[in-house]
């Protein structure tokens, strides 16, 4: 009975240290094994079931995705002494476990010297540069400036290193100082520039400015060229009506020559064409001149009475 006993503890034993000698990690993990607060072997990167030292080794997990850093927003000057308010974020990962842990133990421990680096950075650049640089990122005409940089200062300058190049120069220089920590910063970028509040509403006043000024030139020039159409029009117009007179007056010419020269034909045609002519002729000029209430005073010789008295 006391060797079963002795054995169900061996069994338990072997199964305990079994269970403390293995640990798994996945494909997002990587693991530093210290052995007394010591690193021992090499970085194990590759998922799956491995063994440890139980009692002795202590696994470190640290993620090999790309991690988050969001800075917190802060106030920073300007080479031209304007104050802004800048918000960034960056993208990193743990690129050698080894030197991670030895130099920064934990995440927290990295996003602690992340903020060190990165605002200060941050600062160092654009305290180097003109808040027209920070802002826009190229050379953009006054009508398309969609920032408030440009009602500060001269909306036509020329960009000669832009926010793009600005936010990739404190990604490089942050680079260099975290090289020795095991971690690689992949990307900077900034979230929010902005004035702060106590110039904020004078610089929306004059954006509002800028803005009404570029609006009384549009309509302006609006106003000029509905003037130049306007004034084509009427000019095209005019020339149209006065072709259109000219060719009416030639076709009624044309009209009043040929009708002429039908009314001589059949006048010359024949004696009693012609007699029958200036009858009808005279009958018409009777009734469109003599109504019931006409008095006429004609002589005998009158070719006006020259049928009412041979009638």
């Amino acid at each position: 009975m006391k060797k079963l006993k002795y054995l169900i503890i061996l069994l338990v034993i072997i199964i305990l240290g079994a269970f403390l000698s293995l640990y798994i990690t996945d494909e997002t993990e990587q693991v530093i094994v210290t052995r007394l607060g010591k690193p021992v072997g090499e970085p194990i990167i590759n998922p799956g079931v491995h063994f440890k030292m139980p009692f002795l080794d202590t696994p470190h997990f640290f993620d090999k995705r790309f991690l988050e850093w969001d800075g917190q927003r802060n106030q920073v000057p300007t080479k031209n002494k304007r104050f802004i308010w800048v918000d960034a974020y960056a993208r990193w990962q743990i690129v050698d476990p080894l030197l991670f842990y030895k130099r920064l133990r934990d995440e927290r421990g990295a996003h602690s010297r992340l903020d060190d680096i990165i605002d200060g950075e941050t600062r160092n650049v654009i305290a180097n540069h003109d808040l027209i640089e920070v802002v826009r990122s190229s050379n953009r005409s006054e009508e398309i400036a969609d920032t408030i940089v440009s009602q500060e200062t001269d909306p036509l300058a020329e960009i000669k290193i832009g926010r793009h190049k600005i936010a990739e120069k404190v990604l490089e220089n942050a680079r260099k100082r975290t090289s020795d920590l095991g971690i690689e910063i992949l990307d900077f970028k900034f979230k929010r520039i902005n004035y702060v509040k106590e110039v904020q509403e004078k610089v929306f006043e004059r954006m509002i400015t800028e803005r009404k000024r570029i609006a009384d030139k549009y309509r302006s020039e609006g106003e000029g060229e509905a003037s130049r159409i306007s004034g084509e029009k009427d000019r095209e117009l005019q020339r149209i009506r006065s072709e259109a007179f000219k060719t009416a007056e030639e076709i009624k010419g044309k009209a009043d020559a040929k009708a002429t020269a039908i009314y001589t034909n059949a006048y010359n045609k024949n004696v009693q064409s012609r007699d029958f002519y200036e009858f009808t002729k005279t009958m018409d000029t009777y009734k469109n001149t003599i109504d019931s209430s006409t008095k006429l005073i004609l002589s005998t010789e009158s070719d006006f009475y020259k049928f009412l008295k041979e009638k």
